[in-house]
């Protein structure tokens, strides 16, 4: 069984209510008493004592738990990398201590203790984020600014995460400390451009999640307003994916039938983030939620089709793609009778897309037709779609300037001609058709325009008296 290094703590009694250290003298106090510690120890290894730390009695235990916990409050500045050097060792020692012991440990999660943890995770973990060093700082091609305290940090959430884990963990008990405060102070933390923060943030708040019933709502509710401030306000926020990848889960979760916040945060939220300029940071995980979204209602396919449809995006031929890559998930997933509702409006977005200068969006299209359950789809409806996709099929087949582009539509034509022969040959001769009378009314214009050059001409000459009028 493990047992905490009893270190210093006997030397220096500290009370195990005091709360955490506010203010400065408070804090200087404690990192006295941090070094007066490591002082202990080093004085005691050099005196021969054998180890640097004693090990106490498994009765001892408990109370020696909530004193680390509270020697554990004090933070250093780790902006200056000289300063405290045997403190921040003594530090991270103690706090290593305290992830081992709360991993294999029994007994130790006495009712006390539940408000001293809280207490050391707060104190540590919740500050004030400083801000990006570039004022145009973009998480696609600068590097993060990573937390200079990491070395503690990380240590901190590790307790913080054995502590959620433990067999011995009481929600009953705990729901005291861990309330609605302590969570909107643990959501404001995701903004933090560190990834390994936010990486551990994540799995905080899902073990909250699924532990403390009675925060859900207002969890999912905190979500949501950051993702409304983020969209239509600020369109900065480091930890979109890494919350989007939470919901992920929940969504998961959700019972049968769901509930109609659900679905107005999917209309109302998920598809509106489809439209900031970042998206390509947390699209994968957006497209998740809205995927487990329409596998546990198939009714919701028709308005999430819409609104990608309604936020398509007109210059940005990056975001035509994931949209593209988004849909064709949908469509792996959608009801043939969901299919028929949205069929017209969707593949006229396609027909536009295939027609794209931009040769990653045509050919992007242009896969569709290599999903064979899609495939099945088109083949079903191919009175609808041929006609709606035909046109900008064939015009490509004979103008696009990219050859792999019209190889890819030669086939797309060959699987309609094979689906729907009677219709494909309608269509064909309409299409030539139409482009003679296209080539006669142009034809047409021309010599109109030359007519009327030439008879211009003509009166320019006769006012200047050069032909007799």
């Amino acid at each position: 069984m493990t047992t905490l290094s009893e270190g210093a703590a006997q030397t220096e009694q500290t009370s195990t209510t005091s709360p955490i250290p506010t203010s400065e003298k408070q804090r200087q106090s404690l990192a006295s008493l941090l070094n007066k510690i490591t002082s202990t120890r080093q004085q005691r290894a050099e005196e021969g004592e054998g180890s640097s730390t004693l090990n106490v009695s498994a009765q001892e235990q408990p109370e020696l738990f909530l004193k680390k916990l509270q020697q554990c409050c004090a933070v250093f500045d780790f902006m200056d990398t000289l300063s405290d050097l045997k403190m921040k060792e003594y530090k991270r020692s103690t706090l290593n201590e305290l992830v081992d012991y709360v991993t294999v440990s029994r007994g130790y999660l006495t009712e006390q203790a539940y408000p001293e943890v809280v207490k050391m995770v707060s104190y540590n973990i919740f500050r004030t984020l400083p801000p990006s060093e570039s004022n145009e700082f973009d998480p696609e091609e600068d590097e993060p600014t990573l937390e200079a305290s990491w070395p503690h940090l990380q240590l901190v959430y590790e307790f913080f995460i054995r502590f959620l884990e433990s067999q011995e963990f009481q929600p009953s008990i705990a729901k005291k400390y861990i309330d609605q405060k302590f969570v909107l102070q643990l959501l404001e933390l995701f903004d933090s451009e560190d990834p390994r923060e936010r990486d551990y943030l994540k799995t905080v708040l899902h073990r909250i999640y699924g532990k403390f019933l009675g925060l859900r709502a207002f969890i999912r509710k905190q979500i949501n307003n950051i993702f409304l401030r983020f969209v239509y306000e600020t369109e900065h926020f480091n930890g979109v994916a890494e919350l989007l990848e939470i919901l992920g889960s929940i969504i998961n979760g959700f019972a049968l039938p769901l509930k109609a916040e659900h679905k107005q945060f999917l209309v109302k939220v998920l598809i509106p983030l489809h439209t900031v300029r970042s998206l390509s940071l947390f699209h994968a995980q957006l497209a998740y939620c809205i995927v487990q979204f329409l596998e546990k209602d198939p009714a919701l396919t028709e308005p999430v089709i819409r609104g990608l449809l309604k936020f398509w995006p007109k210059t940005c031929s990056q975001k035509e793609v994931m949209f593209l890559g988004e849909l064709e998930e949908i469509l792996d997933v959608i009801e043939p009778t969901q299919f028929v509702k949205i069929q017209e409006p969707l593949f006229k977005q396609i027909s536009r897309c295939v027609s794209s200068p931009h040769f990653q969006v045509a050919e992007r299209a242009l896969y569709y037709w290599n999903n064979e359950y899609i495939m099945s789809l088109i083949e079903e409806n191919s009175n609808v779609i041929l006609p709606i996709m035909f046109t900008s099929l064939y015009r490509i087949s004979k103008e696009h300037w990219n050859p792999a582009i019209v190889a890819l539509v030669y086939n797309v034509l060959k699987a309609f001609m094979e689906m729907n022969s009677t219709l494909f040959d309608e269509l064909t001769s309409t299409y030539k058709s139409d482009r003679q009378r296209e080539k006669k009314k142009e034809k047409e214009r021309e010599e109109l325009w030359k007519r009327l050059e030439d008879l211009e001409l003509k009166r320019s000459l006769q006012s200047d008296g050069i032909i007799p009028t």
